[in-house]
């Protein structure tokens, strides 16, 4: 009988929940990091599971670099505003100087008084004209000082809390690359699992499942009235993207050694003289949306429901994309992945 479940009193209790609780421990320090994969169908579910995550991390942080872009770019506008309202408050502060010491010289006596004093009428008119124009600017000048002193405020304030928001977001990246970083770290492990001969096997039922998926795709009769001349614009982005082809996928990356999937279709476009959304997901909720049917060269093919990934349709069924880490920009088959919709950038 194991005399250790029997130990009496709290003292034994607690005994044999610290032993408990080491076995377990040990237990899990004795476990793979990654469970091996048992058949390559699964390894290859595990591997499209991680990049998957990955790219979803990969396209919040793009989303996410851009905002801090935007942001740095308010930031130096807002405090070029700061500067010109400390100029502009300097200078109104130095005329209600001047204006406040010109009054003191005077006496500051009311332009009706003025009159009532002077010995000639004529000139206590004119007296009492100038007085009442040098009130006047007085007053004006004080009034746009305290506006200009608001304008500061609100600039400076406004400054303030941008660069606030500006720091949070940049700390923000720091903790995405962490996670993209350590999400493409669990696929190389479970690839690391694999042999060589496994390796050639896995590209080869990946390659076998994307024609399949196309071939199936093909015979729904979707491109029967997909177009195969694209606008001008369109063309220059597919001859864009032609001319990156082999360049490796880089999370992150917008070229021009190395792109991510929206990268590419990003700087494809822009290339063509057309700027659009950083992100897939923004390429997706912001662009022009087309039937997949109606589709033409130069069209964004957008991939799973969360619009994760996108290619750039080169007509033929066939579209350029960066597919994943450790991949290549690359010619792939359009529906050899789950289609979510098309989007057409000069619409």
């Amino acid at each position: 009988m194991n005399r250790m479940t029997h130990i009496p009193g709290a003292h034994g209790r607690r005994t044999a929940a610290v032993v408990t609780l080491a076995l377990a421990l040990t237990a899990t320090l004795h476990q793979p990091a990654v469970a091996e994969p048992q058949t390559l169908a699964e390894a290859r579910a595990e591997l499209d599971r991680l990049y998957h995550r990955a790219e979803v991390a990969t396209e919040q942080y793009n989303a996410l670099d851009a905002k801090v872009t935007r942001q740095e770019k308010r930031l130096g506008t807002l405090r070029t505003q700061v500067a010109s309202a400390e100029r502009k408050l300097s200078r109104l502060s130095g005329l209600a100087g001047a204006a406040a010491r010109s009054q003191y010289r005077g006496g500051g006596v009311p332009a009706e008084v003025q009159f009532v004093l002077a010995g000639d009428p004529e000139r206590a008119l004119d007296n009492a004209s100038l007085a009442r124009q040098a009130q006047l600017a007085t007053r004006r000048t004080v009034s746009t000082l305290t506006t200009a002193e608001e304008e500061l405020r609100t600039h400076s304030n406004a400054a303030a809390e941008e660069l606030k928001r500006l720091r949070k977001n940049r700390g923000s990246l720091g903790s995405h690359r962490r996670t993209i970083r350590s999400r493409i770290e669990e696929a190389r492990k479970v690839e690391s699992l694999l042999e060589v001969k496994q390796r050639r096997e896995l590209a080869a039922l990946e390659r076998r499942t994307a024609d399949e998926a196309q071939a199936e795709w093909v015979r729904s009769g979707v491109l029967d009235g997909a177009g195969t001349e694209g606008s001008s614009a369109g063309r220059e982005a597919v001859a864009f993207a032609t001319r990156e082809l082999g360049k490796p996928y880089v999370w992150g990356a917008e070229g021009p050694g190395s792109y991510d999937c929206s990268g590419l279709t990003s700087q494809a476009w822009l290339a063509a003289g057309v700027v659009i959304p950083r992100t897939s997901q923004e390429q997706w909720r912001l662009l022009h949306r087309v039937p997949v049917g109606k589709m033409r060269p130069g069209d964004l093919i957008i991939y799973n429901a969360d619009a994760s990934h996108v290619s750039l349709y080169t007509g033929g069924g066939r579209m350029i994309h960066a597919p994943r880490p450790g991949r290549h920009v690359t010619v792939a088959p359009a529906g050899s992945m789950e289609i979510l919709g098309v989007v057409r950038p000069d619409a």
